[in-house]
């Protein structure tokens, strides 16, 4: 009886060891989890992207990088996609704890250019505006952990996806590392990367030169899989001035989270997540 009394309480303590550690949670886990969604519902969300030919604020961001001519050898949207993506990476060097004095491309690229570094979040930013200023539509997508809720640090990371129009699907592009994923020559988004990692298929990852290096693989794929849990972007991609969001139900932008999961309501223990659309259609993310 006496042993079985040491072994119970044994237990629980564990049990409240592990419940603590749980708890007290600063990094997020790198376990990779199997997600699905539901794929046959039809999309009831909608999107809002910039009149390119009339944005004063594209058209400095075009003009000023030279954009038109840098693209101008490119013969398909993924060429030009992989070719701003490159050009998004080289302007500054990757400081996760640095931020712009406004959080718009502009302004980043001059900041830029005096010798500030940035987070993955201007990369995203940068990328998506420089395309939309090419008339290629673009977001910004942020990624979040499983153990979202919890962490205290390094639970999201951001992004971008590009919509290939002669492909008639949307891809990711990672501006902080300069990569593009590819599964039997067919770019992926930020869903079938997910996807691909867990069924260990034969994806390669490339930029504007070809398929990076062995090393560069590995230092991704040591970063990237457990980000790719719960995916968000905004309903409104146009860089507004006048605080005129396009929301839907009062929500500005739309969480993608898997089938049987938690939505999540605070990011990085403090945050509060108060501003989504919460969805387990992939449709609704995926909308064209």
């Amino acid at each position: 009886m006496k042993k079985i009394s040491i072994i119970f309480i044994f237990s629980i303590l564990l049990s409240s060891c592990s419940t603590i550690a749980f708890l007290l949670a600063k990094k997020p886990s790198h376990k990779i989890y199997p997600i699905s969604f539901d794929t046959t519902s039809i999309s009831s969300c909608t999107f809002v992207y910039p009149d390119t030919l009339g944005n004063l604020f594209l058209r400095q961001i075009r003009i000023e990088n030279n954009l038109t001519q840098l693209i101008k050898s490119a013969s398909s949207d993924k060429e030009r996609a992989l070719i701003i993506l490159d050009w998004t990476h080289s302007q500054w060097t990757h400081n996760g704890s640095n931020t712009p004095s406004k959080s718009d491309a502009i302004t980043i690229l001059k900041e830029a250019k005096k010798g500030n570094n940035f987070r993955c979040v201007e990369y995203g930013i940068v990328a998506k505006s420089a395309l939309l200023s090419l008339g290629i539509k673009a977001r910004g997508i942020g990624l979040q952990t499983k153990d979202v809720e919890i962490c205290k640090y390094g639970a999201g990371h951001y992004l971008s996806e590009v919509w290939l129009s002669d492909l008639n699907k949307w891809v990711l592009i990672d501006g902080q590392f300069n990569i593009m994923p590819v599964l039997n020559n067919i770019p992926l988004n930020a869903v079938e990367f997910q996807k691909a990692i867990i069924n260990k298929d034969p994806f390669i990852l490339i930029n504007s030169k070809g398929e990076i290096s062995r090393s560069e693989y590995t230092a991704y794929m040591n970063f990237i899989p457990h980000y790719l849990f719960y995916f968000t972007t905004s309903f409104d991609q146009r860089q507004i001035v006048n605080n005129d969001i396009f929301k839907i139900e009062g929500k500005s932008s739309i969480m993608l989270v898997p089938l049987n999961e938690r939505n999540p309501t605070v990011f990085q223990k403090i945050y509060p997540s108060n501003d989504y659309i919460y969805t387990n259609k992939l449709n609704d993310f995926y909308s064209n």
